[in-house]
């Protein structure tokens, strides 16, 4: 089994490259699904999220309102980073649960973890591969301004809350360039799971030659 960890920036179109790895025959491991369970009503990190961040940040039905929320913590860095305390490990648990599962049923199986802050939560160095879903910062902003109905400056201040991507870049095994056509990054998509899975298959084999 090989473990890819696949990211981007805002509005890279992260999402559309891993429903493009999963119809190839990979198995996704969605980190942003992860925290919204483990954020669900009534869940410890619920209840520590309310505590800090107060009850007008909930749903009429008691759920987060991850749109406010997110707001709060785009222009405050510690109040992000306060989130990231409460989420982050429990996510990281429920990752790692899944990963053992795998290993279990799907010995060489390529094994996807999209993970939005893959870098910024250290994510990256418990992963055999990173992948990068690129596109430059000037296209990010046109995209987040459209997708998400906001001004300039906001989809700036998103973006900037981030690691920039250009250091992602550098630091990524596999960059997948999503500024064309569809087609273009599917291509590519399909030519970094043809190296994952022929990776996954060595090991598969060392292992069990």
């Amino acid at each position: 089994m090989i473990i890819a960890g696949l990211t981007g920036g805002i509005a890279s179109g992260k999402s559309t490259v891993s429903n493009y790895f999963k119809a190839l025959g990979a198995v996704l491991i969605d980190a942003d699904q992860i925290a919204r369970k483990v954020a669900q009503k009534g869940m410890p990190a619920w209840q520590e999220i309310i505590v800090h961040f107060g009850r007008e940040i909930l749903q009429p039905n008691g759920e987060i309102d991850r749109r406010e929320l997110g707001r709060r913590i785009f222009s405050n860095p510690r109040e992000k980073e306060t989130l990231n305390r409460i989420v982050h490990p429990r996510v990281f648990e429920e990752m790692e649960n899944e990963v053992r599962r795998l290993r279990r049923l799907r010995p060489g199986a390529v094994v996807i973890q999209d993970v939005p802050l893959l870098f910024e939560s250290g994510m990256h160095g418990r992963v055999d591969e990173v992948i990068l879903v690129y596109v430059p910062e000037a296209i990010q902003v046109q995209r987040l301004m459209k997708r998400d109905a906001i001004s300039e400056a906001d989809a700036r201040a998103r973006i900037s809350s981030q690691m920039d991507i250009e250091e992602k870049r550098r630091m990524a095994g596999f960059l997948i360039d999503n500024r064309g056509p569809r087609e273009k990054t599917e291509k590519q998509t399909r030519t970094v799971y043809g190296v994952l899975k022929q990776k996954a298959d060595s090991m598969y084999d060392s292992k069990n030659g």
